[in-house]
């Protein structure tokens, strides 16, 4: 019901605009998910009447892209984009028209676009016009570019990346000359800024079958040729990971490619720096791989013949207390979703046995863990500081880090008076070992 009420607004549009005797219809993904008969998310419209015509006749316009036609149209509350039928000159740098030039002709307009599927129409009376047979390709499962597909590629290198995902998310097979200009074209990507190929990366990996994409990106090697190396390039290896869609988090599968691959924290973090990842992305995904270094330095610390379930335990216990409850989750759901990431990154015999543990038992003990961060203890560090009659320092996270431990471990029960005395003994024991 909601798409009809968004697709019946978008029609209003082209209505008004034909009613005025524009020439206007619905253009692209919406045309193309309806064909599929997905969910279409926008509407786009395409129209003979050039932007400042598109303004005059709407009382809710946003000059959103002029320098390309576009013109956003507020119906109700929801926007649509309003384009002008154009044509573009010699593209510059593989990827932008040096200019665009305003025409009359909805078949020049769909003739630039990238793919069959994509170059489609509806027409006021709900007429399907399909000029390049795109409703056949998208029948017999193919993706196909309009035209001469080195053309198109040529245009713009970024479409090569587009052209990966598509064929992932929609389960098309790519035809023989697109895939041909693909592979001969694929330098060009050397010209496409490393945030557009995030771009693609993210929605790949977010898609509706993202080991198609790694797959594809692998056969096609298009991670060798971006402007900027990448360790992710010899992270896909599409043999040897799982069924992503077992990854819930679109973080965790990002984080799950570079454990794979056995990639360091420091390196995961450059490399998602050099893809232009958010601060906060860098950070969780190498805090999450560091979280797996420490578990797998702390079972190669572990006496083989001796190791007991205690140990695992608290080993994991202390990794969450460094690292955080979730990140230790997350783990926990890549050890699920693939036990064999770890075993490669560790070289303990005791990986596998470790493993099975931690997600038989690791969420448990997350849960029942009595205090996971200082603000969680039953005592405060000026507490702490007038129960010791003392000045704070370095030392005061110091001790209340190892209060935290007990805590966390058990060892102590997370009440004032028990957490004071136990500050009174570490203090002294602190004094006689000269860490103050």
């Amino acid at each position: 019901m909601m798409t009809e009420s968004l697709r019946e607004k978008a029609m209003t549009i082209v209505h008004r605009l034909t009613d005025k005797g524009f020439e206007a219809c619905l253009v692209g993904g919406c045309v193309r998910d309806e064909q599929l008969g997905r969910p279409v998310k926008d509407y786009d419209i395409a129209t003979s009447a050039r932007p400042e015509q598109v303004i005059a006749l709407f009382e809710r316009t946003v000059p959103t892209g002029l320098q390309h036609g576009t013109v956003t149209v507020i119906i109700g509350k929801r926007p649509f984009e309003v384009t002008t039928f154009r044509k573009e000159a010699d593209y510059e740098a593989f990827r932008r028209p040096s200019e665009v030039e305003y025409i009359d002709s909805l078949l020049e307009d769909l003739k630039r676009r990238d793919f069959t599927m994509n170059a489609m129409a509806i027409d006021r009376e709900g007429r399907l016009i399909d000029p390049f047979g795109g409703r056949a390709d998208l029948q017999r499962g193919v993706l196909r570019c309009v035209g001469e597909a080195e053309e198109r590629f040529r245009e713009d290198a970024l479409r090569m990346l587009r052209c990966i995902r598509f064929a992932a998310e929609y389960n098309l097979q790519v035809d023989g000359p697109t895939w041909e200009a693909l592979i001969a074209c694929m330098p060009l990507l050397r010209h496409i800024a490393m945030e557009r190929v995030r771009l693609e990366l993210e929605r790949m990996l977010a898609g509706n079958d993202p080991n198609r994409a790694l797959e594809l990106l692998s056969r096609s090697r298009a991670l060798e040729h971006v402007k900027r190396e990448l360790k992710l390039a010899a992270a896909i290896r599409p043999d040897s990971i799982t069924d992503l869609k077992r990854i819930a988090r679109d973080l965790l599968r990002w984080a799950y490619l570079y454990l794979r691959a056995g990639v360091s924290p420091a390196e995961a973090a450059e490399d998602m720096k050099t893809l232009t990842f958010s601060k906060q992305m860098m950070e969780e995904i190498k805090r999450t791989a560091a979280a797996a270094d420490m578990l797998a330095h702390g079972l190669e610390r572990l006496d083989r013949s001796s190791a007991e379930e205690e140990e695992y335990r608290r080993l994991w216990l202390r990794t969450a207390l460094q690292y955080g409850r979730e990140t230790l989750r997350g783990i926990r759901e890549l050890m699920a979703a693939d036990a064999l990431w770890f075993a490669a990154r560790c070289s303990s015999p005791l990986a596998a046995g470790a493993v099975t543990r931690w997600c038989d038992h690791g969420h448990g003990w997350l849960q029942t863990m009595p205090a996971g961060e200082l603000s969680e203890l039953s005592v405060t560090g000026q507490a702490v500081l007038e129960r010791l009659k003392a000045k704070s320092g370095p030392w005061t996270g110091k001790l209340l880090n190892r209060l935290l431990e007990l805590v966390a471990l058990g060892e102590l029960p997370n009440e004032t008076e028990a957490l004071l005395q136990t500050a009174e003994r570490e203090y002294v024991t602190m004094q006689k070992k000269g860490t103050l």
